[in-house]
């Protein structure tokens, strides 16, 4: 074979520096933006942030919100960061973490509010700060605690049973074990791991130690199980609602009740020592040769069950704020020609302003044969494409956002059930605009509406077929059925068949498999469960 040379001409992309921090950037979230912003602040000299003041000659200052928006943004990046640190734009509360607890235990009728299997709490949503609240029983008599209250108050559960535990003026022994079992709960006041596992965590393989430890484990869990809220203490949901029946079993004693009060208190006891299961089923039938009672019987006792708290700590828990500060704000104009119409502007709060230090970069231009001259103008340079590609990210995200807004203009003004099929394609055919790039921008990046507070991903969705040879978004179609749901018999719950027959008869072909995904996408349980007592 004989060797020689050729030419040959190709092309290939090749991700410089900048392009590689713009793709970066694009798809941080808000709060990760201010992190990066904070980082490029320490690390480069060159980089400032854009006072109030009057700029002073020299290399001119570069304003990125001034740039993208009409608005001005306050310099408070070190305060909108501690705020969303602090804060979301939902407020949560922990899941019930108790192991035992059937995955598919729901408590809707009688007494129980939410479709997620939160007994006796509520929420609502009004814009990107909905409220969260939680009733629950306690000894003094009060019927209902504000979480919120709770949490305003920075009182934890821990918090709270130390200061009761002060008042037991228990040996040195029993108190430290009563402050290890306290630390030693889950925030909604389950004790998760068993004694045996705690005295082995202290005493390590030392056998008499750690029978010593268990002991006073033992004593010190039926003090904490004494303490209120309660209910605290237990290890599983099972031994949750026995103490609380006990103890509601001997206030009626002590205070006088009917009997047939009594018989519902005995038999939801008796009921609750059966497997959890056959509660979270409702099986009447089998509780019913179990228990020894009639149908009846059993459906108040259920409901009384039903009012009990699941989670003693709920009401406890320091409600953790995500606010999602959204990066898009839309608000309805007023038209001349009466049609409906929305003003798309980026919220200034999560602009940085930044610019180049004048001063710096002047005391480098004059001494340009200096030691090191290479290395701090490559940070200068830095500093420039981190405000340029800071200035593209927040144009791109308008443009996205102003796009999703045009197609979708239904949604803001009639809601979830105008909501049209919309995939990244469309959206980025408009914009000429790659889909990975679309897709960037929509993760992580918040819109607020009219409607509320959407992740901007949330706009996008596939398409059902229509009997008009149109197309139904998935997320119409989702709020379709929650619709169905909502004004259902509870008595005759609608199975999954006969709301694809109704989803027909309104021109939307959707099979049943389909339905049952919207369905637990909805965290919508079965007919058997939603079927009351």
């Amino acid at each position: 074979m004989k060797p020689g040379l050729s030419l040959r001409v190709s092309q290939h992309l090749s991700l410089t520096p900048q392009l590689q921090q713009s793709i970066q950037l694009l798809q941080l979230s808000t709060l990760e933006l201010a992190q990066e912003v904070e980082q490029m602040l320490v690390d480069n000299p060159f980089l400032e942030r854009a006072g109030d003041e009057a700029e002073t000659a020299g290399d001119a200052p570069v304003d990125v919100a001034a740039s993208v928006s009409e608005y001005s943004v306050s310099d408070g990046i070190h305060a909108e960061k501690e705020a969303s640190q602090a804060q979301l734009a939902t407020e949560t509360v922990a899941e019930a973490p108790s192991p035992e607890t059937p995955e598919t235990l729901n408590w809707e009728a009688d007494g129980m509010d939410g479709q997620d299997g939160e007994w006796g709490g509520e929420s609502s949503s009004e814009w990107d700060t909905p409220s969260a609240s939680s009733s629950t029983r306690n000894r003094d008599g009060d019927d209902e605690t504000d979480a919120i209250d709770l949490a305003r108050e920075h009182q934890s559960l821990t918090d709270f049973l130390h200061r009761q535990a002060l008042s037991l003026h228990l040996g040195a022994a029993d108190t430290a074990a009563l402050r290890f079992l306290i630390e030693s709960l889950s925030d909604d006041g389950y004790l998760e791991d068993s004694l045996q596992e705690l005295a082995q965590s202290l005493a390590g393989d030392d056998l008499e130690e750690r029978e010593e430890l268990e002991q006073h484990f033992a004593i010190a869990l039926k003090l904490l199980q004494s303490l209120e809220p309660v209910g605290v203490g237990a290890r599983d949901l099972a031994e949750c609602l026995q103490l609380q029946l006990r103890d509601l079993i001997r206030t009626a004693e002590d205070e006088g009740t009917t009997e047939a009060h009594m018989s519902r208190l005995l038999l939801a006891q008796a009921i609750c020592a059966q497997p959890m299961d056959l509660l979270a089923r409702r099986d009447l039938r089998k509780l019913t040769s179990l228990c020894g009672a009639r149908e009846e019987q059993l459906r108040e006792a259920m409901a009384l069950i039903a009012r009990l708290e699941p989670r003693p700590g709920r009401r406890f828990v320091d409600v953790e704020r995500h606010i999602v500060v959204p990066d898009v704000i839309v608000r309805p104009v007023r038209s001349g020609s009466g049609r409906a119409d929305f003003s798309v502007q980026l919220n200034p709060e999560v602009m940085p302003r930044l610019r180049v230090h004048d001063i710096y970069a002047g005391v480098l231009r004059r001494h340009k044969n200096s030691d090191g001259h290479a290395a701090l103008q490559q940070q200068l340079q830095e500093a420039r494409w981190f405000i340029k590609n800071i200035q593209q990210r927040f144009d791109t995200i308008l443009r996205v956002s102003e796009a999703i807004v045009e197609r979708q203009k239904n949604f803001f003004v009639h809601g979830e059930l105008a909501m049209r099929p919309l995939v990244l394609r469309d959206i980025a055919d408009t914009l000429g605009l790659h889909e990975s790039t679309i897709s960037r921008v929509t993760t992580a990046k918040y819109m607020a509406t009219p409607q509320g507070t959407f992740e901007l991903k949330y706009f996008f969705g596939s398409g059902l077929g229509t009997e008009t040879g149109g197309s139904a978004s998935s997320t119409a179609v989702r709020a379709l059925i929650k619709q169905f749901v909502d004004a259902e018999d509870a008595r005759k719950p609608l199975s999954d068949a006969k709301l694809a027959d109704m989803l027909k008869e309104q021109g939307i072909e959707c099979a049943r498999r389909t339905v049952a995904k919207y369905r637990e996408q909805l965290k919508i349980p079965t007919t058997t469960l939603r079927k009351a007592l």
